[in-house]
Order: C-alpha cells, then sequence, then structure tokens
C-alpha cells in the first residue's frame, strides 16, 4: 500500500481546499495518509518563509483573490476571511496526533478535516476548549478523553518530532505531501500526487 505522508496546518486555507481531494485520491489508489500537523511556526524561519500578517500587502490582497477563485472552482464552503482566524492551533493539532496514535490514521484526517472546516467554514474558534470538545464529538470520538489525552507529554513530543522531520524533508509550507521521499507543495499540486500514486502501482 502507497503511503502518503501529510504535513499540515489546521489553519491553513490551503490545506483546507485541498482535504475532500485529498481522501478522494487516496481511496482511488488505496494509499493510506498519515497526518502530521506541524508547528509552521518554527517551519518558516529556516525555510524562508513568512506569517502571514509579516508578508506584503501585496501578496495578502493576492492571497484572498487566490482563496476566491479555487473556492469557486472546487465549489467548496470557505469564508475567506473568517472570524477566529488566525487562532492558535496547538491544542487542537494535539488532539488530531493523540487521536493518530490512539485510533488510527484514518481517523486523525477526519478529525484535522472536521476542525479545518470549523475554521473556514463554520465560524468556529479552534483555541476555544469547549469548541475543539464539540468538534471531536462531531466524528464519534470521547471528546473528554481525546482532550485529556492531547495534553501528555508524548503528545507534544510527537508533534516536535514531525516538525522537526518536516524541515529535514525541506518541507517549507502548507500542505505538503510526500510519497516515497518526493515532496509535493500545495494543494493545487494533487493532480501530481495522483499521477505519482498510479506510477507507483
Amino acid at each position: 500500500m502507497a503511503h502518503i505522508d501529510y504535513y499540515f496546518s489546521l489553519i491553513s486555507p490551503w490545506t483546507y481546499l485541498g482535504s475532500r481531494r485529498l481522501e478522494q485520491i487516496a481511496a482511488r489508489h488505496r494509499a493510506a495518509i498519515r497526518p502530521l500537523p506541524v508547528d509552521l511556526g518554527r517551519v518558516f524561519p529556516v525555510s524562508g518563509g513568512l506569517p502571514l500578517a509579516k508578508r506584503a500587502p501585496q501578496r495578502q490582497a493576492y492571497r484572498l483573490m487566490e482563496l476566491v477563485r479555487w473556492r469557486d472552482f472546487l465549489k467548496v464552503p470557505l469564508n475567506i476571511q473568517p472570524q477566529f482566524f488566525p487562532a492558535n492551533e496547538t491544542q487542537a493539532a494535539a488532539c488530531v496526533i493523540a487521536t493518530r496514535l490512539d485510533h488510527g490514521d484514518a481517523k486523525a484526517v477526519e478529525l484535522a478535516h472536521a476542525i479545518m472546516h470549523g475554521v473556514w467554514a463554520g465560524e468556529k474558534n479552534i483555541a476555544d476548549p469547549a469548541t475543539v470538545k464539540e468538534i471531536i464529538a462531531s466524528v464519534g470520538l470521547d471528546a473528554e478523553a481525546t482532550m485529556r489525552r492531547a495534553v501528555q507529554p508524548d503528545i507534544a513530543a510527537a508533534r516536535d518530532q514531525d516538525t522537526e522531520a518536516a524541515i529535514a524533508l525541506n518541507v517549507f509550507g502548507a500542505p505538503t505531501y510526500v510519497i516515497d521521499g518526493e515532496l509535493f507543495w500545495g494543494q493545487d499540486r494533487l493532480d501530481f500526487v495522483e499521477r505519482k500514486l498510479a506510477a507507483s502501482k
């Protein structure tokens, strides 16, 4: 079975825009997705990236134009300027990792994508513990147990390790899909992801 290492941020609109298609592509090619919600705050300084607020106004304006284009093209519900963005994703990312470790990759992908949908289509504040619990419960998980698990030291250590692995692989933005060591950056590269999976059969 092919494997896709899926490096992303839970507050990345580009990750959200590609989320449904990634799952569809993986299903068509019977590929497993390993969800890795890394800390881009550590990735950017070593890769030349800048957080959104520090980018030039021209780049910020063009980003909004592109989000509208992709939203309309893909017919994905997306508020390009959601009420709760940016939001601290640390706790939500820890819950995704806890789910990955305790319930497997597929359930963690489901939770991650539900969280992204909450940010970009549901006006949800994922920095709010009650909101995170609500999203966890919506995918059929025990919210209280997941939140307790998420604060255990091994969860933070796993995110640190995943972030270091991303840096070592030259990941510089989200989403990045890695198949057999080959990087594909951006949801607009998903066609190439599919071609790679098809060629690997």
